[in-house]
């Protein structure tokens, strides 16, 4: 809108478009609710008060009003779907504006894929902006597809879609002052920049922070938040489908209105099943609020603190000269969202969207056939070389995991898995270049009896991860996940079970959101009729290969020791 126009409109000089009326506005910028009038114009709020005339007026009847909401780090990869399947699921939930890390389909595909997903998302009935990945591959103990320097990531800079550097997951080669990493930052500096450092305190935090690093999204207890709100980062709470922080961290920006303005709100990674019945940001809002939080500073939590984290000042308030992305509700203390508004255009009303979300018109050509594995030469033996093993302690409702030194179970001169015990195999193989190099090792807490479970989706390298508890059921299921081009297959033995294609970058479905939910539910059901007792053990096991979160993962190169932040054997001396 010419600002000449959006000043006459806000003097009431000229029509506005759209006057809504009789709203209970709430203002995040002073804790207050307003009985006030809302005029728009041009896709801006032009007026917050009485005695504006417009072309159409929209009576909330005394109705809440509040701005739109803002996700403040979140994964669209995770969602299984494309960028504008995303914006279906999430939308009609009052999300307006999504922060996204494309460093999924980063390390799958590069600049190519982050471009990609940006051209994709400007066609969603939202904003979908994105933070340039900071570190593809995660860290040199894994392969991944793509390999991003800071000179790549300056390439991304200038884009207006592009606001600042995402999650600094390399701490250690921050504290370490590895040149590579430095650069990226001095590329990004005076730009928000999203840190991912679980647990770190004290002086190393402080030298964290000091680079620059400015919020925080892995912090698992109040304590830890606090500490890190205190050095002055932001708190982005999460709740995802497997890591839900959000009654931990509730006290901390329970403490004072001043610590509860440095927290904002993210989901991080949510599957279609979450998205569609829990919802996205309105589902951390109502979980506030019923532990206690006040609505007003739950709303403002998921709207002006993280625009102004990431200086995102045209959105996060109902306010003039600000995006008229709003939301209308009927209950403070149970967010629902009955109406949604994007731009000053009605996108989503009573749960569903109003306006066509359509399919990608993008060349996705570049994201496609990403998969380079050989099956027929693959090896998953382990060959016997003493008694005790390394095994990962895998954790259903965490990202952590425990590093756990256990009796190997042998046969035949070979470690093998052993349902009775809960000890499956895990086998990582490098998909992106069609080297063959396969990473094994054993995994507890996942508790399969027979069959095994293969995917694509495995951060944050996405090589191709099997666990099972029999070589051949892991072969079958190798072999499914191959031949679809990426996805998730359950087997058992000579037999596919289930299978979930996902031929987008071997991370998404190129199918409706209620599509991909429907064939994840039966994939989970598949998992379970294999003996695993997790809510979910593809979201599980798709972490266990992360090398920056402590304590023992699994890539292609081997084990990683998370705390010492390098390869170990499997078998223990």
């Amino acid at each position: 809108m010419e600002l000449e126009k959006l000043i006459q409109a806000a003097q009431g000089l000229v029509r506005a478009d759209l006057l809504l009326t009789r709203c209970q506005l709430v203002n995040v910028f002073t804790g207050e609710i307003q009985n006030t009038d809302v005029a728009v114009a041009g896709g801006w709020v032009v007026g917050v008060g009485p005695g504006y005339a417009a072309e159409r007026v929209l009576d909330l009847n005394g109705g809440y009003l509040c701005p739109g909401l803002i996700n403040a780090h979140v994964h669209v990869e995770s969602s299984m779907v494309v960028p504008t399947e995303f914006a279906r699921a999430v939308v009609p939930h009052g999300t307006t504006t999504a922060v996204t890390d494309p460093h999924e389909i980063a390390n799958v595909c590069g600049l190519a894929g982050i471009r990609y997903m940006l051209d994709a998302g400007s066609q969603a009935p939202m904003s979908i902006l994105a933070m340039a990945p900071s570190c593809v591959p995660a860290t040199h103990m894994s392969t991944a597809g793509a390999s991003l320097n800071a000179v790549d990531l300056q390439a991304l800079r200038d884009d207006p879609r592009v606001l600042g550097l995402a999650e600094m997951m390399n701490f250690p080669g921050v504290l370490m002052g590895q040149s590579d990493v430095l650069d990226k930052l001095r590329a990004f500096a005076g730009r928000p920049m999203d840190g991912h450092a679980p647990g770190l305190h004290g002086r190393s935090l402080n030298a964290y922070v000091a680079a620059g690093i400015g919020s925080d999204h892995e912090c698992i207890t109040a304590d830890e938040a606090l500490e890190k709100l205190r050095l002055g980062m932001r708190v982005l709470i999460r709740e995802g489908s497997t890591a839900r922080n959000l009654g931990a961290l509730l006290p901390a920006a329970r403490l004072n209105p001043s610590a509860s303005r440095r927290c904002s709100f993210c989901t991080d990674d949510r599957h279609p099943a979450e998205l569609l019945d829990e919802g996205d940001i309105d589902a951390l809002v109502r979980g506030a609020i019923a532990a206690g939080l006040d609505p007003i500073t739950a709303i403002q939590m998921a709207t002006l603190n993280p625009a102004e984290w990431f200086d995102l000042h045209d959105r996060g308030a109902v306010a003039p000269g600000r995006r008229a992305d709003l939301v209308a509700f009927s209950d403070l203390y149970d967010f629902r969202p009955d109406l949604v508004m994007v731009a000053g255009r009605i996108v989503a009303q009573a749960g569903q969207m109003t306006v066509d979300s359509k399919m990608i018109q993008v060349d996705d050509a570049v994201v496609r056939s990403s998969v380079r594995v050989c099956s027929d030469s693959l090896d998953l033996r382990i060959p016997a070389v003493g008694r005790a093993i390394r095994v990962i302690g895998a954790a259903g409702d965490q990202l952590l995991t425990e590093h756990r030194i256990v009796e190997a179970t042998v046969q035949d001169g070979l470690a093998v898995a052993d349902a009775a015990r809960d000890l499956a195999k895990m086998a990582v193989i490098e998909r992106h270049h069609g080297t063959g190099r396969v990473g094994l090792g054993f995994v507890s807490g996942m508790g399969f009896q027979r069959g095994a479970l293969a995917t694509t989706v495995c951060h944050d390298h996405h090589n191709l991860l099997v666990i099972g508890v029999d070589d051949r059921s892991m072969m079958t299921a190798i072999r499914a996940v191959v031949e679809m081009g990426g996805g998730e297959v359950v087997a058992r033995r000579d037999q596919v079970v289930q299978a979930l294609p996902l031929p987008v970058a071997g991370l998404m479905s190129d199918r409706p959101v209620e599509q991909v939910r429907r064939d994840q539910e039966a994939m989970l059901l598949a998992a379970a009729s294999l003996g695993c007792r997790l809510h979910d053990p593809f979201m599980t096991a798709s972490f266990l290969a992360l090398e920056v979160i402590p304590a023992l993962k699994l890539t292609d190169q081997g084990l990683v020791d998370v705390n010492q932040f390098k390869l170990v054997d499997l078998w223990v001396d």
